[in-house]
């Protein structure tokens, strides 16, 4: 497994957030697994907030990551990704942290879309938590903001 490490610490245990690369063999389950009811729309969601943040975006392969802190985000493999958010942000940034934008607004609309449930909010928070000290969390900040 291919382990991503931030600077993100686990504010109750102070341990650092680390999220890890899904296996191929795990990849069916991931989305169940973090999204029990609601595994398709988180999927569309992601998609559909990355298409909306990145007019040139076509689609590919992506990434599964699941945090040490019970969280979890998707990311397009690789290439990097012109961004333009409706707070004004405009940046390139790599799949990764595209990913992790596109996430962090997906978990965010589907919250109050389903209010009664917490699972969205709780991926949101968990998510954001380890993006707090991500390398690169100005920029992921700024885009969510």
């Amino acid at each position: 497994m291919n382990t991503v490490q931030s600077d993100a610490f686990d504010s109750a245990a102070h341990t650092q957030i680390t999220a890890t690369l899904v296996p191929d063999n795990y990849r069916l389950a991931f989305l169940p697994r973090h999204f029990p009811r609601y595994f398709m729309q988180a999927e569309s969601a992601v998609f559909g907030h990355m298409s909306n943040l990145c007019p040139h975006y076509t689609g590919g392969y992506w990434e599964f990551f699941d945090l040490t802190n019970g969280g979890c985000y998707l990311a397009p493999r690789g290439g990097a990704y012109a961004l333009l958010a409706p707070n004004g942000f405009e940046a390139t940034v790599s799949g990764d942290v595209a990913g992790l934008i596109a996430s962090l607004y997906a978990f965010s609309h589907l919250a109050f879309k389903y209010q009664a449930t917490d699972v969205f909010s709780e991926r949101y928070h968990q998510l954001r938590e380890f993006a707090l000290e991500h390398a690169e969390s100005r920029v992921i900040l700024t885009a969510i903001d």
